[in-house]
C-alpha cells in the first residue's frame, strides 16, 4: 500500500511577524499509523525539501507519543527533510493521499494548482483522501465536473470557535467552516479540541489536532476493505 502526504511549505502567519506551517501532531500521528501498518510513505509539500514546522505545535504542552516518537526517530526527521516536490508527484503512484494540516495550507495548498489537479486525480481514479485539521482547506478550490467537490458531502475542518480560541480569526486568509459551506459541504463539528472524523464517500475529514490519527486509522480501514 502507497500513501502520499502533502504538507505546506508556507511559513508566515499572515502579516503578524510569526511563524507558521504544518503542525507536528498532525504529520506524526498519521505517519506513525501508516507505517506500523506497512505502508509505503512518500512525502511532498509544493517547494520540496523540508516543510516549515509550525512553533506552536512544537511547545511541551503540544506533544503527545507520536511526536515524542518523531523527535526520537532519526529516519523520519531525514525523510521529512527530503521531501519530493508536489508537481513531481502522480496520483497514479498511490492509493491513497493525507493532508496533514497547520495554518500554512490556508495560504499555499489552497490555492495551488498542482494540489487542486492531485486531488481531483485521486477523486477520478475513485481513490479515497484524507485531510485534517486546516488542510480541508486544500478542497477549496478542487472542482469535479464543474462542482465543488465538497457540494453536498458532510465535511468538518477547524472550527470557528477553534480558531477565535487561538485567536487568529482576523489574521487567517478566510475561516475554514465558513469555506467548507459556503462551496456547499454539510459542515459538521464535534466538542472544540477533540477527535471528530468525518466520513463521505472517498473523503475523509478530521476536525482538530487531535483527530489526526482517528483520521489516518479510517483511511486505513477504507483502504484495507479494498483490498480485501
Amino acid at each position: 500500500m502507497n500513501i502520499l502526504m502533502v504538507l505546506t511549505s508556507h511559513d508566515k502567519l499572515g502579516d503578524t511577524g510569526k511563524k507558521t506551517g504544518f503542525w507536528l501532531e498532525e504529520f506524526a500521528a498519521p505517519y506513525y499509523a501508516f507505517l506500523d501498518a506497512g505502508v509505503n510513505i512518500t512525502l511532498a509539500s509544493p517547494a520540496g525539501g523540508q516543510p516549515p514546522l509550525d512553533p506552536s505545535s512544537d511547545t511541551p504542552d503540544a506533544q503527545t507519543k507520536d511526536t515524542k516518537r518523531f523527535k526520537e526517530d532519526s529516519e523520519a526527521q531525514e525523510r521529512l527533510a527530503n521531501t519530493k516536490k508536489l508537481a513531481e508527484v502522480k496520483a497514479e503512484d498511490f492509493d491513497s493521499v493525507f493532508y496533514p494540516g497547520g495554518h500554512g495550507p490556508l495560504w499555499d495548498l489552497a490555492v495551488d494548482k498542482n494540489s487542486i489537479e492531485l486531488i481531483e486525480t485521486f477523486v477520478k481514479q475513485d481513490k479515497p483522501i484524507a485531510f485534517v485539521c486546516h488542510s480541508p482547506a486544500v478542497l477549496k478550490n478542487v472542482k469535479i465536473d464543474g462542482e465543488y467537490l465538497i457540494k453536498g458531502k458532510k465535511v468538518t475542518g477547524f472550527s470557528n470557535t477553534e480558531e477565535e480560541g487561538v485567536q487568529l480569526t482576523d489574521v487567517v486568509p478566510f475561516l475554514l467552516e465558513d469555506a467548507l459551506k459556503n462551496h456547499g459541504g454539510h459542515y459538521e463539528k464535534g466538542t472544540d479540541w477533540e477527535s471528530y472524523v468525518v466520513e463521505d464517500g472517498l473523503l475523509i475529514t478530521g476536525q482538530n489536532p487531535a483527530s489526526s490519527e482517528e483520521a489516518a486509522k479510517r483511511l486505513l480501514a477504507k483502504l484495507q476493505k479494498r483490498q480485501a
